[in-house]
């Protein structure tokens, strides 16, 4: 039988509150958990494995929209694969363009704290 987590256990793991997990669930974004015989969430690897994938998406700022449209995909199965991986290259050139953007501006704190370091070197 394979290993099940509750909802303590699959927060604990995943990073998030139950308070969120339950609202993934709710959202569409999960499939339905499983429950134990006393009504308990029991989540599996699977689950988990998409929760981290989903808080990856979010993380780099894909919005909820586009979060749940992938969700929607997947549960539409193979058919909606180039559809899947067409949200995901999208998503991945925002995140680029916001990791170069991010570079330019440590760029200019660095120099800004250059200023700084000579400035103090010079007193």
């Amino acid at each position: 039988m394979a290993t099940t987590f509750t909802i303590a256990d699959a927060a604990k793991t995943s990073g998030l509150s139950a308070h969120a997990l339950r609202y993934y669930e709710r959202a569409g974004l999960l499939d339905p958990i499983a429950r134990d015989e006393s009504g308990h969430r029991r989540y599996r690897d699977e689950d988990l494995d998409r929760i981290r994938f989903l808080t990856k998406l979010r993380a780099t700022g894909m919005p909820i929209r586009e979060v749940r449209r992938y969700a929607e995909l997947i549960k539409r199965g193979n058919a909606t694969s180039a559809e899947r991986m067409q949200l995901l290259e999208s998503h991945r050139e925002a995140v680029r363009a916001l990791l170069n953007e991010t570079a330019k501006n440590l760029e200019l704190i660095e120099a800004k704290i250059d200023y700084y370091r000579q400035q103090l070197e010079q007193q």
